[in-house]
């Protein structure tokens, strides 16, 4: 599990801190505040990682930063459609997790954006962390429809 807090210092000067959570150790997670935005993210190819979300991670950040926007980020896009993790998958009698079971979590918890990428391939990579200054520099107005309104080049 891997949550990224992204903290704008200056509007010329973007400073990136990332912390990995693991079980066990949310307590840490109230040494990292204010924060601007948070990326939650999970693994497309692990729904243990994915019911963390709902069930951990989303309660964790709401309770400690109420008003803060929330990018939901689905990870490991290169293995979901990999034949030999699809097959380990379904050894457990699980599935990979597909885009319109993350895009209603990221609508359930009031995500400001869901996304995709893979390290690995760097697909995706580039624009989470565009979306996360996007957030950041233009938030949208609560319960209105995205209307995009900031580029960034």
């Amino acid at each position: 599990m891997c949550i990224i807090v992204l903290t704008i210092i200056f509007l010329t000067h973007f400073s990136v801190k990332m912390l990995t959570l693991v079980s066990g150790s949310i307590h840490v997670f109230v040494l990292f505040l204010p924060q601007d935005v948070f990326l939650i993210c999970f693994s497309l190819v692990s729904p243990a990682s994915f019911e963390n979300v709902r069930a951990k991670w989303y309660p964790e950040v709401r309770h400690h930063c109420p008003k803060t926007p929330i990018i939901l980020v689905g990870t490991k896009l290169d293995l979901r459609d990999d034949k030999d993790t699809i097959e380990k998958l379904k050894e457990k009698k699980l599935s990979p997790i597909i885009y319109p079971q993350s895009l209603a979590l990221a609508k359930e918890i009031g995500a400001v954006k869901y996304l995709e990428c893979s390290a690995l391939t760097q697909r995706g990579l580039k624009t989470v962390f565009d979306e996360a200054i996007r957030a950041v520099l233009c938030p949208q107005p609560a319960n209105k429809p995205s209307r995009r309104k900031c580029n960034i080049l």
